[in-house]
């Protein structure tokens, strides 16, 4: 038997993705950028056995279903030259399928851990590849810090990978999570975004404006400028959920604390508290905010009717392997 350990944290996107390009490889229709959370994360075990007959996996100490993930470790098994079956235990420390990314720290974790407990030892960019072949945000979760994930070109997604921009420590930033609902979302992202060209109006308009939303971020981020940041996130947050509403059938992930966390982090920046709001498939809330304001900003979201729990990040590390 062989086997490793990978820890990976969760990641959200400033500036969104969703939706895909055509063909295999789990290829995305638009880049997008994320910051890595230090508080979130995942931690994987993948152990090769010859005596197993077929792949097994446990998740937050419960079975769990391999439909996903046997295809993805075949990849992993052709690449290392072995068809060893293997057992899988994870652990999220946060709600699982909630709207929190627990794919992408996932996803993330196991492609790093059974690459290695196959005897791969590849790059940072080749384990974002793969790993996107499993989740198309966990390309981002294999890197800490701001992330930029490249949309790509070519049909072999040899150019679609994420990259880090800026270390955790390079600009500090914290992230309240408001989780307003713990249970897993009805509809999962890689459903709710399969076949946009034909089931939005709105698709069309969503990638064209891409490249564009991209550029502005990279200028907030290299000018270090905090308000430009959280507006472009708040306006790709809107836009993609826009885009949800408008696909038949429309895609509805909030809940009245997710509308009423909003509208209080927005109260807060009126009155003068820099923080601005970020929401990913499912009903969640995350404000971003200097850490000088975190603790306020918690006290505040924690006071929403309906919010059940807050946690405070910073930024977390790229993936790495645990003892």
């Amino acid at each position: 038997m062989t086997q490793a350990t990978a820890r990976a944290h969760s990641n959200i996107a400033l500036i969104k993705y969703w939706g895909k390009r055509a063909g295999p490889g789990n290829l995305p229709a638009v880049g997008s950028i994320s910051v890595t959370l230090d508080t979130l994360y995942t931690d994987t075990r993948v152990v090769f056995d010859p005596a197993l007959a077929a792949d097994r996996a446990q998740l937050d100490d419960a079975p769990a279903d391999t439909t996903r993930l046997t295809p993805f470790l075949d990849l992993i098994r052709q690449r290392a030259g072995i068809d060893t079956r293997a057992a899988i235990v994870s652990h999220n420390n946060f709600p699982t399928g909630a709207g929190l990314a627990s794919s992408a720290s996932g996803f993330a974790a196991l492609t790093l851990a059974a690459t290695r407990a196959a005897g791969l030892d590849l790059d940072r960019r080749e384990l974002s590849m793969l790993a996107r072949q499993g989740s198309g945000s966990a390309a981002r979760s294999i890197f800490g810090g701001l992330v930029e994930m490249h949309r790509g070109e070519r049909d072999d997604g040899s150019d679609a990978y994420a990259e880090p921009i800026l270390a955790p420590e390079d600009w500090p930033l914290d992230v309240v999570v408001a989780i307003t609902d713990t249970a897993s979302k009805k509809i999962n992202s890689s459903i709710g975004m399969s076949n946009l060209d034909q089931r939005s109006d709105y698709y069309d308009a969503w990638v064209a404006h891409s490249e564009s939303d991209l550029a502005g971020m990279r200028e907030a981020i290299a000018a270090r400028d905090f308000e430009t940041l959280g507006a472009l996130s708040e306006m790709s947050c809107l836009k993609l959920h826009g885009l949800m509403l408008s696909t038949r059938p429309g895609l509805i992930y909030w809940n009245p604390a997710t509308v009423a966390a909003m509208h209080a982090v927005r109260d807060l920046r009126d009155a003068g508290t820099p923080v601005y709001f970020t929401i990913d498939a499912g009903p969640q809330v995350k404000a971003l905010c200097p850490p000088s304001h975190s603790a306020e900003v918690a006290r505040a979201l924690a006071a929403v009717p309906g919010v059940l729990d807050t946690r405070r990040t910073g930024l977390g590390p790229a993936a790495y392997l645990l003892p």
